[in-house]
Parts: structure tokens; C-alpha cells; sequence
């Protein structure tokens, strides 16, 4: 595949006496010419999918084309993986189409080679086949609820790609405690479970999104501003622009500025400090988020999230 071109391949020159455009305008046109390159893509997929089966005489089930186009989607996300090592292989097909054209920008490219610096010499959590479980357990269309966390923990056997959530055999961290203390104190019939894993919740559709997805071991914060808050950004307008009635539950001052985003004459937004011990006492505790965020879902006629629906994973 050809290297790829520069911004300033996109545009004309300006002739003599033309109209100058700004530099956020010549941005904005080089987006939709990424936009329309991906969905050009998709097109092709499709047609090969049709074209392959009347070759081979094959009936076009329902069933055989949605497999044939899933390993079409598959085979892109190898072959983006093998250029940007940022993205693997595990991300949810859905997840991928929708925020594809990120995996072709250039920061989304120096954030791979840094991640490639960063393995050769440090561990790095999660484990590479975590890093995006969080689009693993629900299409990115059926997200109802999103909570944002900052970075992942960066302690050996807690992160595995969903905010707040520790890996079983792992105490859940402090934060986590206040957070089960509020659910209990919000949500009749609430125990506080043994273990730490949020996976049933991210299986009924809430969205555990970190803004950073990784983390050098035991260096919190070490892969702030390299690129992730930008991918996490493009999840979060995704979501803002085709979805509707989402409850976005946002727990301190960077979850809060992290939504910013969010269109909030769709969506929902409730805001608290953080379960953090040095400010839950300051309105975490007691805010009621959870039982907030099912009547809210309950008023659209969405099902309410199980917030005990928590099985050991």
C-alpha cells in the first residue's frame, strides 16, 4: 500500500484572485475525504461479498453473508494492525467501523510507535489482548450508559481494559469500594460482591471507557497526552452523535471536561465528584447515580442496567 500522503495532497492549489479558505476549513475538508475513503472501503467489501458466493455458486444466506463480511472486517483490522500496533486484532467489529478513519491519522500512528518503544523496555498494562476489551462485550449501538475513568490501573493483575474494573483474585481498589458502598446504599437488594470485575455491567451495555488504555507498570499517568485521549475523544462523539438517550454517569473534574463533548439535548449527563477516599465524602456518596441512571433509561423505555448482575469472570 502506498506511504501516506500529506494534508496537502487533499487540496488545489489557490489560483490567483481565488477564495482563501482557513486552516480549520482545509481540516474539516481533509476529514471528509477520510470519511469517504472508509466508507468507499466498506462498499468494496460488500460487493466482494456478493461477487465471491455467485462465483462459487454459492447461496447468499443471511447468515453466510454476515460471516463472509465479518471476516472481510477482520482481515482490515489485521492488515491496519500490522501498520499501527496500537490497534489489535480483538477490537469489536463494530467499534472498529465506527471510528476507523482515526486508525489512519497521524497521531494515532506516533502513538504505535511509542507503544512499540515503551514493550521493548517496560511492561505495559493491560496485557495487549486487553487494551480494548471494552468494545468486546456490547455493539457499539447498544451503548446506554457510559462511565469514564482517566488511565488504567498500574498495579501487576488489576487492568484488563474496562475503567474501575480488577481482574478476579484482585481486591478491589479504593475507589472501586466507595463505588459498591454507594450501590449498596442507592440500589434495594445491592451486596457488595467478593471481587472486583465490572464485566456483567459492560455486558447490558455501559461503557467502561478509560481515556488512556495503557499504562507503564507501576507509573500511573506515564502514557497521558500520547495519543489515546484523542481515540477516546472520537468514541465519545461517536456515540454523542449517533446514539440517543445515553446516561453518561461522570465522576470528577476529567470525566466531566472528557464529556464536554457529548450533546447534552440527547443525552444525559449526571455529574459527582470522584469515589476517590480523598472526595467521595464531597458528594460521591450519596449521589445515587445508579437508581438516576435507571429511571432515566426506564423513561425512554430502555432496560434498566442489573447494577448486582456481576458474575465472576
Amino acid at each position: 500500500m502506498a506511504p501516506q500522503k500529506p494534508m496537502t495532497h487533499f487540496f488545489k492549489p489557490l489560483q490567483s484572485g481565488g477564495v482563501k479558505r482557513t486552516f480549520s476549513e482545509l481540516v474539516s475538508s481533509n476529514k471528509t475525504v477520510e470519511t469517504k475513503n472508509v466508507q468507499n472501503e466498506n462498499k468494496v467489501i460488500d460487493k466482494d461479498v456478493e461477487e465471491n458466493c455467485v462465483k462459487t455458486n454459492e447461496v447468499v444466506t443471511p447468515d453466510k453473508k454476515e460471516r463472509m463480511a465479518a471476516n472481510h472486517i477482520l482481515a482490515k483490522i489485521k492488515l491496519q494492525g500490522t501498520k499501527t500496533c496500537a490497534l489489535h486484532h480483538t477490537i469489536g467489529h463494530s467499534w472498529f467501523q465506527a471510528i476507523e478513519p482515526e486508525f489512519k491519522k497521524e497521531y494515532f500512528s506516533e502513538l504505535s510507535q511509542f507503544l512499540t518503544s515503551e514493550r521493548s523496555k517496560s511492561v505495559i498494562f493491560p496485557p495487549e489482548h486487553l487494551v480494548w476489551s471494552w468494545t468486546h462485550f456490547c455493539d457499539i449501538q447498544e451503548v446506554k450508559a457510559v462511565i469514564i475513568g482517566q488511565d488504567p490501573y498500574h498495579g501487576q493483575g488489576q487492568a484488563h481494559g474496562l475503567c474501575f474494573s480488577v481482574l478476579k483474585g484482585v481486591p478491589p481498589p479504593p475507589s472501586l469500594v466507595n463505588i459498591f458502598k454507594e450501590l449498596a446504599s442507592d440500589i434495594d437488594g445491592f451486596t457488595i460482591p467478593n471481587h472486583g470485575n465490572l464485566t456483567g455491567w459492560a455486558k447490558q451495555g455501559v461503557l467502561l471507557l478509560n481515556a488512556g488504555l495503557t499504562v507503564r507498570s507501576g507509573a500511573a499517568n506515564s502514557h497521558k497526552d500520547k495519543g489515546w485521549e484523542t481515540l477516546t475523544d472520537a468514541v465519545i462523539k461517536w456515540i454523542s452523535n449517533n446514539c440517543q438517550g445515553v446516561v453518561f454517569l461522570l465522576w470528577g473534574a476529567y470525566a466531566q471536561k472528557k464529556a464536554s463533548v457529548v450533546d447534552k439535548k440527547k443525552h444525559h449527563l449526571l455529574n459527582a465528584p470522584h469515589p476517590s477516599p480523598l472526595s467521595a465524602h464531597r458528594g460521591f456518596l450519596g449521589c445515587k447515580h445508579f437508581s438516576k441512571c435507571n429511571e432515566l433509561l426506564l423513561k425512554q423505555n430502555k432496560a434498566p442496567v442489573d447494577w448486582s448482575k456481576l458474575p465472576i469472570e
